[in-house]
């Protein structure tokens, strides 16, 4: 329904200088969705993610939010992150997460009795209050990302984009971030985009997949995507089957 769509991008293409990254993508993002971007290198996934947070124009077509309210933050965003290993990094865990309240505050930009609430309250939720004062390099690398998480929830933002969001953590981190992200996707409901390489992984959590290669080579769920034959005219069966981590028998992929 109408009511459910929160973001909408329309025959998107764009472009560096002259070079098409991303020709005519067309989809729909719902409330609930738990979306895995996947596709090789230079596929145009960050593109797409540039292109949502409006750090770049669209060469064609549109992108467009459908919750309109004065005052509401349409998206929070987790770029990728090199891990700060610097222990004297000054920035501790409660002013690293106002940040992300700054940029909506009109002028002087300071932070009131009422954001410091909004703080401790994102950083319980996410298990990470004890931190609030420590500096971000005395930190581990998962607890880094979850206080990166917190500044970009903690505008209870209508979606949330993750790029890469692991891609500096070791497996067991990155196994504990994954089931952290889809329990708020499950639990809360909140609407997730996750860009990624780790297809194995993020399979078993996000309930859609987009595959791009500098078009929309396939978006919907990992049943349908199983079972095409579309795809596994593009993957090629054994390929295909590697996505289709649900099915403990090639056999069932056919």
């Amino acid at each position: 329904m109408e009511s459910n769509i929160v973001l909408r991008v329309k025959d998107l293409s764009m472009r560096y200088g002259r070079n098409e990254v991303l020709t005519n993508v067309n989809f729909e993002v719902e409330k609930g969705d738990y979306i895995g971007i996947v596709g090789p290198n230079g596929s145009g996934k960050t593109t797409l993610i540039k292109g949502l947070l409006g750090l770049l124009p669209c060469a064609e077509g549109e992108i467009e939010y459908m919750e309109k309210e004065k005052g509401i933050q349409h998206f929070g965003y987790l770029p990728q992150k090199i891990l700060v290993n610097d222990r004297l990094f000054p920035a501790r865990v409660s002013e690293i997460v106002g940040i992300g309240l700054i940029g909506t505050k009109a002028f002087p930009k300071f932070i009131q009795k009422e954001d410091k609430e909004k703080i401790e309250r994102i950083l319980d939720r996410l298990s990470i209050l004890h931190l609030k004062n420590k500096r971000l390099g005395d930190l581990s690398g998962g607890q880094q990302q979850r206080v990166l998480l917190a500044r970009a929830m903690v505008n209870e933002p209508r979606l949330l984009i993750l790029d890469e969001p692991t891609s500096a953590l070791d497996p067991k981190v990155r196994e504990d971030f994954y089931q952290l992200i889809a329990e708020l996707n499950q639990k809360e409901g909140m609407t997730i985009l996750l860009v990624s390489h780790d297809i194995g992984s993020i399979g078993k959590y996000t309930k859609k997949m987009m595959y791009l290669d500098k078009e929309l080579v396939f978006f919907g769920d990992y049943e349908r995507f199983c079972k095409s034959s579309d795809m596994t005219a593009y993957f090629g069966h054994a390929a295909q089957h590697q996505f289709c981590w649900r099915h403990t028998d090639e056999s069932d992929c056919k």
